[in-house]
Parts: C-alpha cells; structure tokens; sequence
C-alpha cells in the first residue's frame, strides 16, 4: 500500500513539472491565459470573415440595380455576416478578454473551474465550424441572423431555397457556441465571487471585473431562452412539433419573443465588457480616478436589470396590444438614463486630467462620441410612431452599426493597444495604431452615418438592390467607398498585431503605469499569474505600493496562491 501511495505521489509530481510544447500545449491547456489568447485568435479570424462578408454586400449595393451577386447569394452573405459577427467574432472577443484579465485583476492563479474553460473555447470553435460547414453542403442561410419564423419551416416556405440542411447547421452550431458561453459566464461569477485577493473588498474590484459579472449574469439569463427557441424549432423542422409553423396552428410571433427576450440583453452582452475597458482605460491615461465609480457599479446593474423589460421594442411593427407599446417604450427610454450616466462619468474622469492621447485613449474617446450617436438613435426607437416608420429601413442598419461597431469594437481595439503589452511582452505600433485609429474613424462615420439618411429617405434593409431614387445612389456610394478605407484600417490592425508579435519595442512590466493588480506581474503573466500580491486597500493598489515605496513603507505582500 505503502509502494502504491509513494507511486501515486511521483506521477502526480511528474505531471506537475509535466510541460507539453507546441501546439500540443495549446490543446490541451487549461491555462486561462492560454485559452483567452485562443478566444482572441478564432474570433479575430471570425471576425476577418465577417468583414470579407460586409464588403461583398457593400459592392452590391455601390450602384442601384447592380447585378454583381443574386438575389439568394446576396440573402446568403447577409444571413453569413450578421450570425458571425455576434456570435462567432464579437462576444468571443469580449469573452476573450473577460477570460484572460479577471483572474489576473481581482489576483487569482485561474479561473474557478479551468477545464470548464477550457471546454467553453472548444465549444464555441466547433459551434462555428459547423456553422461554416454549411458552405460545404452548398445549403447555407438564407434568413438573415434573427432566423425569423416561418422563413426556417421545413414545411412552410413561399421560397425553395429556404428550407434546406443550411437553418439545422445554424441551430446545432449556435447551441453550441450558446452553451461554450453559458460555461463562461458560470467560470467568471464563481471566480469573481470567490477567488479574490484576500482584502480586495466587493468596492474595490475594477470596473471591468464588475462588468464581466454582470455580463456573466446577463448570458446566463438570456441565452438559455435563444437555446430553448433553437430545440422548439428543431423540434418543427424535424419531429413535426408546430411551434412556430402557422400552417399547423403555430404563432411565428412566438420566435421573435423568444428571440428578442435573448437579443435585447445580448445588446448588452455585447457593450458592457466594453464599457469595462473604457472605465480601465479612460482614468490611466487621464492620469485621474474614475469618476464616480459607485455610480457605474450601479448603472452596470441597473442596464442589466432593465434590459430584459425592453425586448418586445424590437416587435412595435407587429400589431401588439397598445399597452404594451407603453410599456416598453418607457422601458426603452429608462435604459438610456443609466447609459447616459457612464457617458457623462467618463467626460468627468477626462475634464481636468492630464491626458495623454494613445492610441488606446484615442480609440476610448472616439467610442463615447460613436456610441452616444447610437444610443441617441435607438431612443428614437422607443416612440412608437417613429419606429413603425423607420424599423424596416436603413436606418436601422445604421443606429445597430453604432453601437455594434462604433461602440463595441472600437473598445475592442482600445484594450488591445491597452492590454497587448501584458498579453504579449511587446508595444503595438503607435505610428501604425494612429494611421488605423483615423482610417477607421473616417471609414465607419463614413459608412454609417450617412445611412441615417437612406433609412429616412425609405431605402429599406436587407434588400440586395435598389432602384435610382433620388439621392439613394450617391449615399450608398459614399458608404461603400467609405466601408474599403474602414476595412483597410481593420487590415491594418491585424498586421501591426503580427509584426509587433516579433519586433514590437520591449514592454516592461507595466509600461502605461496603470494601477490594477494585472500590472503587478511580469509581461506576459507566468502560468500561476503573481509570485508576490500586493495588498489591496484602494481602487489603485499600485499606486498605493508606489507611494508607500517612496516613502519607504513597507507593505506586506500575499503569496501568489489564492485560487
């Protein structure tokens, strides 16, 4: 027995010391670092697809009656796009981020449970090969990313085309991807909750970890009811269950409440890890404490409340009871005041500071100025007769790009040129960084903005041509011209993430002089994360450290061993 134990204990230490290298090394991690890095590239790469899918579109539509793509190829890399750019390029992304930098921040070795982690990337990535495997089959989409009922029945469909193998690949891949997400968000929650740094307090946590939980709380509410509707229209396409299918007594209208009851939160889902790296990035490089950081812990938990009472804003087209219009119009436009406070806390925490425009900074200010045009625009929304003129046009396309795009992936790109450094050990390209910031700028405004315009000149969406009505023709010119020097920014991005990989400038361990615990390690993180933690007793526990050095303080440090 004796001989088993001391057996048992020397495997156990071989597989201790045990480091697999290669790519080997990346399959079989458990490492949250590694598996952020992981969610970081397929995403990217996703997200590479999605922009190739919008510029084919924005080539159809550069001249009216263009004959470039037809009809179902068009409605093809339409329903391509919008499904890859949520679920597969843009809440990875963010997902990604969530993984890598919570443990990192509230000072823990993983996450709570590493192999669910692990599982979660797995998940999502064979969620979106199936997806894409439909190519293969030469039976993609055709129903757009919002699969509205009855364009996916087998058995009622004006259109042939529509009611092949291409929706039961969308259904399995984006259960998947849903069930990779709900893992997350379960590993986050449980670590927030209990592997913190011994004495960093609920009120001290960073802004970005408060809004990773509530993202967390978000997805686990919100995606089981889009799974719920993919089993239910499963279950029509394939076992004859009626669900949505009016032909036998089912309510199409049944799919856009589930669906939306998902889609709204998922607005959110998308924006509010988002709005945790501007509230990281916004008071670093403004040399200030965040404003008014109690406020924004609780307009985080005030979005996430009431943005499962607004979901039927998106259905005001469809004939409901007036009550109803009622209420979730009010609904719609009291989600805009706790939105409004994280605008005005982040001019607050500018408004004084010294600050130094980086390309992170620059792309933090230039997603308040996007996204508040976008939030403005979907206000509009919330009045009902506004919305019953504009909701099937372009303008539309234009306020949801606002805030998917002008909003969420310009804070993706400001934590990457914030965060790149630690992930990595070496600088972004600041010359490159500033040439992409004002490409995209000019490219997206140029894009978008002037779609407001086609939407109130009655251009309707998701229309693969147009006829030459007056001014439609120069709008949608001047939106695709302005979509290639967008897409050539985003390009630009990807190669100066390639070449500064290798010849980037040497970053140091925290080369922007920022103040949370991730900045305490080396750059990149060793797989246990912290040989030493410093204590947390303020919202900027390396200043602290920094002062009291200066002062020649001492300070105790907790060993690297919670979690």
């Amino acid at each position: 027995m004796n001989n088993e134990t001391s057996a048992s204990k020397t495997a156990e230490s071989i597989l201790d010391v045990l480091e697999y290298k290669g790519l080997l090394s990346w399959i079989s991690s458990v490492d949250h670092k590694q598996i952020g890095i992981m969610y970081f590239v397929t995403s990217l790469l996703f997200l590479l697809v999605g922009v190739s899918e919008a510029m084919v579109m924005r080539t159809q539509l550069i001249k009216p009656n263009n004959h470039l793509l037809s009809p179902v190829t068009y409605n093809q890399v339409f329903s391509m796009h919008g499904t890859t750019m949520v679920f597969l390029a843009v809440m990875p992304l963010l997902i990604g981020f969530m993984i890598y930098f919570v443990p990192l921040m509230i000072g823990a070795r993983d996450m709570a449970f590493p192999r669910m982690n692990a599982l979660g990337y797995w998940l999502y990535l064979m969620g979106g090969l199936l997806l894409y495997f439909s190519f293969f089959t030469g039976d993609t989409l055709h129903m757009g990313w919002s699969a509205y009922a009855p364009l996916t029945e087998t058995n009622y469909s004006m259109n042939k085309y529509m009611i092949g193998t291409g929706v039961d690949y969308w259904i399995i891949g984006i259960l998947l991807t849903g069930a990779g997400s709900i893992m997350s968000s379960i590993n986050i929650l449980a670590t927030v909750a209990f592997l913190r740094t011994p004495d960093m307090k609920l009120n001290l946590v960073p802004l970005f970890v408060w809004m990773s939980a509530a993202n967390a709380v978000l997805i686990l509410l919100a995606v089981p009811a889009l799974n719920v509707a993919l089993v239910m229209l499963f279950i029509d396409r394939h076992l004859h269950g009626f669900f949505f299918n009016p032909v036998a007594g089912g309510e199409p209208l049944l799919w856009e409440h589930y669906f939306w009851f998902f889609g709204h939160p998922e607005v959110y889902i998308l924006i509010l890890p988002g709005f945790g790296i501007i509230s990281e990035v916004i008071p670093v490089f403004s040399q200030k404490p965040i404003f008014g950081y109690a406020f924004l812990a609780v307009a985080t938990i005030a979005i996430a409340f009431l943005s499962f009472g607004v979901w039927a804003h998106h259905m005001f087209a469809t004939g409901m009871d007036r009550t109803v219009y009622y209420v979730f119009a009010l609904a719609s436009m009291l989600i805009a005041i706790p939105t409004g406070v994280k605008i005005f806390n982040w001019i607050a925490t500018m408004w004084g500071g010294s600050i130094k425009f980086e390309t992170a900074m620059m792309f933090a200010v230039a997603f308040i100025m996007q996204f508040t045009i976008g939030g403005l625009s979907g206000v509009a929304f919330a009045t009902v007769p506004i919305d019953w003129a504009l909701t099937h046009t372009y303008f539309v396309v234009a306020h949801f790009h606002y805030t998917l795009l002008g909003g969420t992936l310009f804070t993706v790109m400001a934590g990457f040129y914030y965060w790149y450094p630690k992930i990595t050990g070496r600088m972004l390209s600041e010359m490159l960084g500033k040439i992409q910031f004002w490409l995209m700028v000019i490219g997206f405004n140029g894009t978008f903005f002037i779609l407001f315009f086609a939407g109130l000149e009655g251009m309707p969406r998701r229309v693969y041509t147009y006829r030459n009505l007056p001014y439609l023709a120069n709008i949608n010119l001047i939106s695709s011209l302005s979509a290639y020097v967008l897409a050539l920014g985003i390009l630009l991005f990807f190669i100066n993430l390639v070449v500064s990989l290798k010849k980037g400038k040497l970053a140091g361990d925290n080369p922007w002089d920022g103040w949370t615990l991730e900045w305490a390690t080396t750059s990149p993180p060793p797989p246990h994360n912290f040989d030493r933690i410093p204590p947390v007793r303020s919202l900027r526990p390396l200043l602290d450290l920094k002062r009291e050095r200066a002062g020649a303080g001492a300070l105790d440090f907790y060993e690297g061993e919670n979690g």
